[in-house]
C-alpha cells in the first residue's frame, strides 16, 4: 500500500507489527484522534488570528514559526510513529498557529475568504469520503500511481520556486493571478482532494488488518495533513478568482 502522503507511506505501514484487540488499530478511533486533532487547529486558529489582531508585529513569527515546527513534528510523526501520540497534537496546535496567520493575512485583503475556503474544504472533504465509502471511485494501483506522481511534481515545482525565489524570481503559473494561474491552482487543489482518498484506503486497510494501534495517531497526522494542504490552496484559489 504506498501514498504519496508522507505519514501514509508503504515502510509505515510494513514497519507495524499486527495487532489484535484493544492494541489494534480501529476505524473509529482513528476518527476520534482526527477530531480531536481538528479542534486542537481550531482553537489554536483563533488564539493566533486574535493575538495577530492585537499585536500586528507577531505575524511573521507566528507565520514562519510555526509552518517550520509543524514541518518538523510532521517528519516526526513519519519516521517515528512511536512519537506520533504526542507530534500528532503539537503538530495540529503549531499548524493551527500558522493557519490562523496565514488566513488574518488572506482576509485582510478579501474580506469574508477564509469562512468561504472552510466551507470548501469541508465539502470536498465529505465529497471525496462519500465517493471512497461507495465505491464509484477505487483506489486502484494506477490511481496511487497517478495521484503519487502528480504529488511529486507540485512538490517539485514549489520547490523550484522557493529556490528562484532567492534570485528575485519566480515560476509564473504559482504566483500569477491570470488564467494560467487558476487553471494551476485548481489542479494543486484537484490533487490535493485526491489525496484524501489515499488516506481513507490507508486507514481503511490498516483497520482491517490490525495493524499496532500506535498507528492511529499516525493515521490522523496524515489526514491532518492533507486537509492542511487543501485548504490553503483552496484559500490561494478563491484569492486568485477575487482578483
Amino acid at each position: 500500500m504506498r501514498s504519496s502522503n508522507p505519514v501514509f507511506s508503504d515502510k509505515l505501514f510494513q514497519r507495524s507489527a499486527i495487532s489484535i484487540g484493544q492494541d489494534s488499530m480501529t476505524i473509529n478511533g482513528t476518527i476520534n484522534k482526527i477530531l480531536l486533532l481538528l479542534v486542537g487547529v481550531f482553537l489554536s486558529a483563533g488564539f493566533s488570528w486574535s493575538y495577530i489582531t492585537s499585536n500586528p508585529n507577531m505575524l511573521y513569527p507566528f507565520l514562519i514559526g510555526g509552518g517550520i515546527v509543524g514541518f518538523i513534528l510532521v517528519l516526526v510523526g513519519t519516521f517515528n510513529p512511536g512519537a506520533a501520540r504526542w507530534a500528532a497534537p503539537v503538530y495540529a496546535f503549531a499548524e493551527g498557529v500558522f493557519l490562523g496567520a496565514l488566513s488574518l493575512v488572506f482576509n485582510s485583503m478579501f474580506p469574508g475568504l477564509v469562512m468561504n475556503a472552510i466551507v470548501l474544504t469541508i465539502l470536498v472533504f465529505v465529497t471525496m469520503l462519500m465517493l471512497f465509502r461507495t465505491g464509484i471511485i477505487k483506489v486502484t494501483a494506477k490511481l496511487r500511481a497517478g495521484i503519487i506522481a502528480a504529488t511529486i511534481a507540485i512538490a517539485a515545482a514549489y520547490f523550484i520556486n522557493f529556490l528562484l525565489s532567492m534570485f528575485g524570481v519566480s515560476i509564473p503559473m504559482i504566483h500569477s493571478g491570470g488564467t494560467f494561474g487558476i487553471i494551476f491552482n485548481l489542479v494543486v487543489v484537484g490533487i490535493a482532494a485526491f489525496n484524501l482518498l489515499l488516506d481513507f484506503d490507508f486507514i481503511t486497510r490498516g483497520a482491517n488488518q490490525g495493524i499496532n494501534k500506535k498507528y492511529e495517531w499516525v493515521a490522523a497526522l496524515g489526514l491532518l495533513v492533507t486537509l492542511v494542504w487543501l485548504y490553503v490552496e483552496l484559500m490561494r484559489l478563491l484569492s486568485r478568482l477575487r482578483e
